[in-house]
């Protein structure tokens, strides 16, 4: 009996450890499974189950877009690969989150970030595109390959005597059919991320299908920065992130 017991405790041991992945060769684990070490933002965000949470809720709502702040270092050329589960937890099924790349801190009582953003949405029309923060905004749909130019100042059609920020952006061969994105999409379930940013070339993929694929020719854009996840502002929902691995690249 004792020699099973024994065991019985060994292979229950054995399966609570594998349920924190190792990193993978060449890559360093941003996230411990236990707490927000390493990380910093508002009380929106705990660890629950060996995940990242952040949550909004009526009795706790986000006023503006918050984010989770990682602490170790500000990489340039990188490979990102994460885990991620958006739950929206609302009449209209809607949520919103991201992860932010090459970023900054603008406001630092609020954990407000501006940058570039692999966009995460339910229901699905963004999730996997290239978003900047507090910058350019949306720089294309979901699945196109684009080259950015600059950003110039144009006169504005809508309002007299007024100019207006305008971004070149160029449509290449090449893009995703937005339906294979669909397809392979865990819509309230858990999705693999992986941003790779080599340059000033930038791919995203979701669950292996490329859902961005970007050269950004703009030389003012940042090239390197923070990585932070977001929260969105808006109806309640909740989003959760694990198995957050780094590696960096020449």
């Amino acid at each position: 009996m004792k020699t099973r017991l024994a065991s019985l405790t060994l292979a229950l041991l054995a399966l609570s450890s594998s349920a924190f992945a190792a990193a993978p060769a060449g890559f360093k684990d941003l996230f411990n499974g236990k707490d927000l070490t390493g990380w910093k933002g508002l009380d929106f965000w705990s660890v629950k189950d060996g995940a990242i949470v952040g949550q909004t809720t009526p009795a706790h709502a986000v006023s503006a877009n918050t984010f989770l702040v990682y602490q170790g270092g500000e990489p340039a050329n990188f490979e990102l690969r994460l885990s991620f589960r958006l739950t929206a937890q609302n009449e209209k099924s809607w949520g919103n989150s991201g992860v932010q790349y090459r970023s900054k801190v603008v406001d630092a009582a609020g954990f407000v970030i501006a940058g570039y953003q692999a966009d995460i949405d339910s229901p699905f029309k963004y999730t996997g595109m290239l978003y900047e923060e507090r910058g350019r905004g949306i720089l294309m749909n979901t699945g196109e390959k684009i080259r950015i130019g600059a950003t110039t100042m144009v006169p504005d059609a809508k309002k007299k005597d007024a100019m207006r920020k305008q971004t070149a952006v160029e449509k290449l061969p090449g893009a995703t059919p937005t339906a294979d994105i669909a397809a392979a999409y865990k819509l309230g379930g858990w999705n693999e991320l992986v941003i790779r940013a080599e340059g000033n070339h930038l791919t995203h993929t979701v669950n292996g299908v490329v859902t961005a694929d970007v050269t950004d020719t703009d030389a003012s854009i940042a090239k390197s920065g923070v990585i932070a996840l977001q929260l969105h502002k808006g109806d309640p929902m909740t989003i959760e992130f694990k198995n957050i691995y780094l590696k960096t690249l020449p």
